[in-house]
């Protein structure tokens, strides 16, 4: 049976997993249901494991920090899907699964038999979640994606980056995690129904899609007459005063959200008159003096130190925050008040995953096994699913699977 972890089962223990996932968004959906409690088992290729596992630097211990940051709680079992046996071996792992993970090309799975009609039809209870750059239907089915590129197409980058400037990437892996997230999300609740009703679905689930669904304000937006935007430096919210500013030595930003707020703003920073102005009372009115509130505003802060005006908002329950580098964020109060950032277990600290974005208080501490190295579970998985000693054997001396013993873990 699969290893309890060291803290609680978690909501969606007992839903059995196989991730046939590489790079960063399948394995993160994956990860996903493994914090909750699922068992995942990582499904990899021989020898080379997952793209990610060669992401780096940083490596700590030969473990690159990308990889680790989206493969906690799972274990891995290495199999050749080009030989007959792993293949076998893999639909023997499936049909006792709840859940199928893939981000590989279409063409292949169906030319292995492992596309989603041949498994759903043969195995009506599975939930197959096919992760992919551009969907399962539409002209561009069979193009490769990536992050940069969802980015590029969804319109994401044409509204980043500084007034004037070049369209940038959000510099992080934006459309994976986000993928991932909703991968997760809608695995969960087809687990809902497949527990009440024994029934599996296909989710069909693309970088493009998760992409639209961030720009869903700027999109509807734009379709209701609003000009096509541009890179702006984040000035060009729907909300007039929203964005960042320079106090006297450091940037912060400032999230003016209602009227009310507009008033605590202006009082805080000294500003009365702004807030007495009957042009200025709603967001129309702001919005239409934009560039002059924000040029009063933008002088007034720059005469105290951003510490000091955070203070001060904060007192008046007006959002706020200075511009945080990473330094400044894994030392965060409430960062590190909430447990955000997991050491990962046998790298002494040198190593630290971030904690998934839900807290359950049915689980008051993380599941947090370190991801695990190439198929070191291979022997294990295997034998929990039937398989006798002597197939097992036979399976890696073919080369249809592959253990960790058989070459020293990577």
């Amino acid at each position: 049976m699969p290893r309890e972890h060291e803290s609680g089962r978690g909501p969606l223990s007992g839903l059995k997993v196989i991730d046939l996932t590489t790079s960063y968004a399948g394995p993160t959906a994956a990860m996903y249901l493994a914090d909750l409690g699922a068992d995942v088992i990582k499904v990899e290729r021989p020898r080379s494991g997952d793209d990610a596992r060669w992401w780096g630097p940083p490596f700590v211990d030969s473990r690159s920090a990308w990889f680790a940051s989206a493969n906690r709680n799972k274990r891995s079992l290495a199999i050749d899907l080009r030989h007959p046996g792993g293949l076998a071996a893999l639909r023997r792992l499936i049909a006792t699964a709840d859940v199928f993970i893939e981000n590989l090309n279409p063409a292949k799975l169906r030319a292995a038999g492992i596309g989603p009609d041949r498994l759903r039809q043969d195995f009506p209870h599975l939930i197959y979640c096919a992760i992919s750059g551009f969907g399962l239907s539409g002209p561009d089915i069979a193009l490769p994606g990536y992050d940069l590129v969802a980015q590029a197409r969804s319109g994401l980058m044409s509204v980043t980056g500084a007034e004037g400037g070049t369209p940038q990437r959000v510099s992080t892996a934006l459309s994976d995690i986000v993928t991932g997230m909703c991968a997760a999300l809608a695995i969960s609740a087809a687990a809902v129904r497949q527990r009440e009703q024994g029934t599996g679905d296909l989710i069909d689930m693309s970088l493009l899609d998760c992409d639209l669904a961030l720009m869903a304000p700027r999109i509807a937006a734009y379709l209701a007459g609003a000009p096509e935007p541009a890179p702006s430096g984040g000035t060009d919210s729907v909300l007039a005063v929203y964005q960042t500013f320079s106090a006297a030595d450091r940037e912060l930003v400032v999230a003016i959200g209602n009227d009310a707020m507009w008033a605590r703003f202006c009082g805080a920073v000294g500003l009365p008159h702004l807030a007495a102005d009957p042009a200025l009372a709603d967001n129309e009115g702001r919005r239409r003096n934009r560039s002059a509130i924000v040029c009063e505003v933008d002088a007034r802060l720059r005469t105290r130190s951003a510490a000091d005006w955070i203070s001060v908002l904060a007192a008046a329950q007006v959002p706020c925050s200075v511009v945080q580098g990473l330094s400044e964020v894994v030392a965060d109060a409430q960062v590190i008040a909430r447990g955000s950032l997991l050491p990962v277990p046998g790298t002494d600290g040198r190593m630290h995953t971030v904690h998934s974005p839900f807290r359950l208080a049915s689980m008051p501490k993380a599941r947090n096994s370190p991801s695990p190295d190439l198929a070191a579970h291979t022997t294990e998985i295997l034998s929990e699913h039937g398989f006798s000693d002597a197939e097992i054997e036979e399976l890696i001396q073919s080369g249809a699977v592959e253990a960790a013993e058989q070459h020293g873990a990577r």
